[in-house]
C-alpha cells in the first residue's frame, strides 16, 4: 500500500515511556459519542490501577468541516491520529496499518497493543490482568484474539465481506483473528508493517494482517475460550467480568457497562 500523510499525530505521546499497553480504536469522524464514552470508561488511560495505558483514535478523512471538528477535538484529548486515505469499508486495511506503524514507530517500547472498533466493549482490566500480565515480560511474536481459521473467501457479493477474484484470487485465508479486537506483543508492530510492504492489499483488514503474519512465520496464539466475542454478549456483571470483547455496543452501554463492573468490585 502507497504511504500516506498525518493530518493529526500525536509523536510525543510515548515520549519517556513504553506503555504496557497502546489502544487502536477505529473510529470515523462521526462516532463522537462513541469516542467520549470510552475516554470514560474501559479506554480511560487510568482504567487499570498502576498500569500505563495510551489510548488512541484512529481516523481518515471525510469532509472539511468534519476535519476541522476532529482537529478541535484532538486538541483537547490528544488521542486521536488520522491519516489523508478516505475514511471508507475499504480503506479500513490502510486505518490499521497507520495504528500499527504508529506503534512501530513512535511507541516501538510498548509491551502490548490491541486493535479494536469503537463498537466493541473492550474488558481493559480483564485483559491486562488475565491475558498479559501473567506473560513472561520477553514475550514476543505473541498474537492472539478471535482465531478465524479455515474461512474462504466470500463471492457473493451481497455480503459484507465479499472479494473479488481480481483482489484476491486464492481460495483460502490465512489464519487471522477478527477485526473486533486482537492484541499482540509490541515486537510485532513492526514486523507486521515490515510484511505489509510485500504482501498484496486485500481491504478486509483482519484478513490482511493474518498474511502478514504468516509472511513473517507468527503462529497465533489461541485465547482462553469466548474471551473474544463476534456478537454482543448479554450484559451482566458476573459475565463480563470474565471477558475481553463484547461487539455491537452504543456509546451509554460503554459507560453502564464499566461503571457497573467497577462497582461490583467492591461488593
Amino acid at each position: 500500500p502507497q504511504s500516506f500523510t498525518f493530518i493529526i499525530n500525536e509523536e510525543e505521546k510515548c515520549k519517556d515511556k513504553g506503555p504496557f499497553l497502546v489502544l487502536l480504536i477505529s473510529t470515523t469522524a462521526a462516532e463522537v459519542q462513541h469516542r467520549n464514552a470510552i475516554r470514560k470508561s474501559w479506554g480511560n488511560e487510568a482504567a487499570v490501577p498502576g498500569v500505563d495505558i495510551v489510548r488512541l483514535f484512529l481516523l481518515g478523512t471525510k469532509t472539511q468541516q468534519a476535519n476541522d471538528l476532529l482537529l478541535r477535538e484532538s486538541e483537547q484529548y490528544h488521542d486521536i491520529i488520522q491519516q489523508d486515505f478516505l475514511d471508507t469499508y475499504n480503506n479500513l486495511t490502510l486505518k490499521t496499518l497507520m495504528g500499527v506503524r504508529w506503534v512501530a514507530t513512535y511507541c516501538s517500547g510498548a509491551r502490548f497493543a490491541m486493535k479494536t472498533d469503537s463498537d466493541v466493549f473492550v474488558n481493559t482490566e480483564h485483559l491486562i490482568e488475565k491475558l498479559l500480565r501473567p506473560l513472561p515480560p520477553s514475550t514476543q511474536n505473541y498474537f492472539t484474539g478471535c482465531l478465524m481459521a479455515g474461512h474462504r473467501p466470500i463471492r457473493n457479493k451481497a455480503s459484507k465481506w465479499y472479494i473479488s477474484e481480481e483482489e484476491f484470487p486464492g481460495n483460502r485465508y490465512h489464519p487471522f483473528c477478527s477485526g473486533t479486537g486482537y492484541v499482540f506483543s509490541g515486537d510485532l508492530a513492526a514486523k507486521i508493517v515490515n510484511a505489509s510492504l510485500t504482501v498484496r492489499f486485500i481491504h478486509l483488514e483482519d484478513v490482511y494482517v493474518g498474511f502478514c503474519l504468516n509472511a513473517k512465520g507468527v503462529k497465533i496464539a489461541s485465547p482462553p475460550h469466548s474471551l473474544f466475542n463476534l456478537h454482543k454478549v448479554p450484559f451482566s456483571p458476573c459475565v463480563y467480568n470474565k471477558i475481553i470483547t463484547s461487539h455491537h455496543i452504543w456509546p451509554h452501554e460503554h459507560i453502564l457497562y464499566w461503571e457497573t463492573l467497577q462497582e461490583k468490585k467492591h461488593m
